[in-house]
């Protein structure tokens, strides 16, 4: 599964003097397909070219052509006269059966394993120690220490290997420390550092938008690969913060009944193709309605952040989590008033109910409140006008509670209809509030 390919390093000496020591580092990664594009043909296509068909005469003998194609022919060629031409249609593809083992460092990505075959030579039989790190801008992190066990010996001209793995958290320049402290043959202590230099990339850029419809709010993440091959999206999930849910939403696709069982259980990856190819998810979020007020007022504006889980080509896998992703600022409100349920159905000048809840998003006691229709204009007639008393009156409301209250209203006009201007009114504090935003209902006759 894994191969071996050739390192870029640069090394530096601890003591002085030459050193009987001496790190060979191989990354170990998967291998590619070997491809050949040499020119094949088909002598076929050569006799009769592209019109042939053009012809009806011509096409009528086209089956006799065929049994007398050369490239059918099963006995073995020995002058090579036919490694040219094509033996079987997916010649054509260039793949020649083989794995090609990578002859450079190669890119290493934000997400992946490092995987790193290290082998320590020696020309003379000491006692030695190895210590191999990783080094980033930010930390230091260790991989192997054989110090509390250490290799008794090496055989003069042997060696001794050893396989360290990290996960790449951290994007920018990485530098992997081998050294070994080891007795020379006069005895003297000598201490060898060697250290190999990479750079780790960006596979994936992730941009999002966020947009709120009412009680909605959706989310668009796009996914760009910045990498040479193509990547298999496995997962690419969405973790909502507290009080938030989370579902994905795509687009309406066919799929026959005989296939539909087998897509649940062996979900097919998404392909993002290699050098800037995107793909698109877009989830709804729902604010859940168990949350507390106080959660809604003092939270942040964070709404989650994505999960996202790949494979290339050869299944080699990787792992990217996202900043927390955040929303439209949620403005801090003492007040909150908000429309519960309307009648499905409403009939021209009868009455109906609508129910409002207010809460109180505040810490200490409010109220007593008024609750009436804000009207900009007096002269202009009112669409829906309230049955009965023109203002409520509501009680004091404790610290982070709420209550249900109806209004029994009345549409005077047919077809689509505003209720605009229900407003708040604190009478202890001489305060209105922002009126309720505007509710749409379809009047019908009767």
């Amino acid at each position: 599964m894994s191969s071996t390919t050739a390192s870029s390093a640069s090394g530096g000496g601890g003591s002085g003097g030459p050193h009987s020591l001496a790190f060979r580092v191989m990354r170990l990664c998967r291998p590619s397909f070997q491809v050949d594009t040499p020119l094949l043909i088909d002598p076929f296509d050569l006799l009769t070219g592209e019109d042939i068909l053009d012809n009806p005469t011509a096409a009528s003998q086209l089956p006799t052509l065929l049994k007398q194609n050369p490239t059918t022919e099963t006995i073995p060629d020995l002058t090579y006269r036919n490694r040219y031409e094509l033996q079987n249609p997916s010649d054509a593809m260039g793949l020649s059966g083989l794995l090609v083992l990578p002859q450079a460092f190669g890119a290493i990505y934000l997400g992946e394993t490092f995987c790193s075959y290290i082998s320590i030579n020696n020309s003379s039989s000491f006692e030695v120690r190895e210590i191999a790190e990783i080094q980033t801008e930010k930390q230091r992190i260790l991989l192997l220490d054989t110090s509390k066990a250490p290799v008794e010996s090496i055989r003069a001209g042997g060696r001794y290997d050893f396989i360290v793995e990290h996960d790449v958290k951290e994007l920018g320049a990485h530098t992997l420390v081998c050294s070994a402290l080891y007795n020379d043959g006069d005895g003297d202590r000598k201490y060898l550092p060697q250290f190999f230099k990479f750079i780790v990339a960006n596979p994936l850029s992730v941009k999002t938008k966020v947009r709120t419809v009412k009680e909605n709010t959706f989310l668009e993440a796009c996914l760009e690969n910045h990498t040479k091959t193509n990547l298999y999206m496995d997962q690419v999930d969405f973790e909502p913060a507290q009080n938030w849910s989370a579902k994905v939403l795509k687009a309406d696709e066919y799929h026959s009944l005989s296939n539909s069982k087998t897509r649940e259980i062996f979900k097919p990856p998404i392909l993002i193709r290699a050098g800037g190819g995107i793909h698109n998810y877009l989830y709804q979020l729902t604010l859940s309605s168990h949350g507390s007020p106080r959660m809604k007022v003092e939270g942040s504006n964070t709404l989650g952040k994505l999960q996202i889980t790949w494979r290339t080509n050869l299944g080699e896998p990787g792992r990217l989590q996202t900043q927390q992703i955040l929303g439209t600022p949620t403005p801090k409100r003492e007040l909150e008033l908000k429309v519960v349920e309307v009648p499905s159905v409403i009939i021209l000048e009868r009455p109906f109910m609508v129910r409002l809840n207010l809460t109180n998003q505040t810490d200490r006691k409010m109220g007593p409140f008024e609750i009436f229709f804000l009207q900009s204009d007096p002269k202009e007639e009112k669409a829906v006008i309230v049955n009965g008393l023109q203002t409520m009156v509501i009680s004091q409301l404790e610290a982070l509670s709420s209550t249900d209250l109806n209004l029994n209203l009345i549409a005077t006009r047919l077809g689509v209809q505003k209720i605009t201007g229900i407003t708040v009114f604190d009478v202890m504090e001489k305060k209105t509030y922002d009126p309720l935003p505007d509710l749409e209902i379809f009047v019908n006759s009767e």
